[in-house]
């Protein structure tokens, strides 16, 4: 299959957030070298007329617009983009990150390259709220963790989900999946948090290969204020992450991938990241917070 055969790449948007990001999303789609791609934004009911309005007047029939009738939540929504994909590759980019001129080219010339993969990754550099590079600790670390190569390389097995389950080194937003393979699967919808790693190590565990290109083309927007920093202010997001984690030791061992077990059972990154966070908690005086990173950090 040639890039000319494979259907244009789906972009799919789930939206809630401010709508100026959005719009600078979609223009950076806009704005690719290769045009065969095609984005759907699903407004789930975010408090702003402003924004039908202004794809009401897009004139690109490759942008569409649509808006759900209730708000679905964060899980559901990302199973409505799911369940309504049909091409050949899509991704389920951020209602703020960016996409490089040659995105477009370049995972739809790498996926024809490499048919046997289920997933691209594609080199990444992350920007702060006015679109400024900066590199947080958490990106850091995803650097030091994630597999090096000056060519893009395939990953799976167990050394694939031994690795992800030590520290989750991906940038969800920017991934292109095969959608006849990721279909195969759901959103846990009791992981609003971590419900991306859950659905990869499900796809691994079952066999699907990740090709890991070092080529950046994607910029992933890094918020203090989002979902997951909130939650661990909050300390929620480590009662996630220690029942998944739980969990995936499970799932590990049945697949009869003993070292992924382990990884999941140590958690090690996770528990550093308490430990991390710690500060912020205490300084916001949030006792529910500094409870939790203490317990996530001592493994109990």
């Amino acid at each position: 299959m040639s890039p000319e055969t494979l259907s244009p790449l789906e972009v799919w948007i789930p939206y809630w957030g401010d709508p100026a990001l959005l719009y600078a999303t979609v223009e950076s789609v806009k704005a690719q070298t290769d045009p065969d791609w095609l984005v759907t934004v699903v407004d789930d009911c975010y408090p702003d007329a402003s924004v039908a309005e202004h794809f009401a007047r897009e004139a690109d029939p490759r942008i569409r617009y649509q808006r759900n009738e209730t708000n679905l939540g964060i899980e559901a929504n990302f199973q409505r983009c799911l369940d309504l994909a049909s091409g050949d590759v899509m991704m389920f980019m951020g209602c703020d990150d960016l996409l490089e001129p040659d995105f477009v080219a370049r995972v739809r010339t790498l996926a024809q390259q490499h048919p046997e993969a289920d997933i691209i990754q594609p080199g990444v550099r992350t920007v702060d709220d006015t679109g400024r590079p900066s590199t947080s600790l958490a990106d850091r670390v995803k650097t030091r963790l994630r597999p090096r190569s000056t060519e893009p390389v395939l990953l799976s097995g167990e050394q694939l989900a031994a690795s992800l389950l030590r520290g989750n080194w991906l940038y969800w937003p920017s991934l292109v999946f095969r959608t006849e393979r990721v279909q195969q699967y759901a959103f846990r919808r009791d992981l609003p948090i971590i419900l991306d790693l859950a659905l990869v190590l499900d796809m691994v565990a079952d066999g699907a290969q990740l090709l890991l290109d070092p080529v950046v083309t994607f910029a992933y927007r890094r918020h203090a204020t989002s979902l997951s920093g909130t939650a661990l202010a909050d300390g929620s997001r480590f009662a996630q992450d220690r029942r998944y984690f739980a969990e995936a030791a499970g799932q590990m061992r049945r697949a009869g991938w003993p070292r992924a077990a382990r990884a999941a059972g140590w958690r090690w990154t996770s528990r550093l990241h308490g430990l991390a966070v710690l500060p912020h908690a205490a300084r916001l005086r949030h006792r529910a917070g500094v409870a939790q990173a203490l317990r996530h950090v001592l493994g109990r």
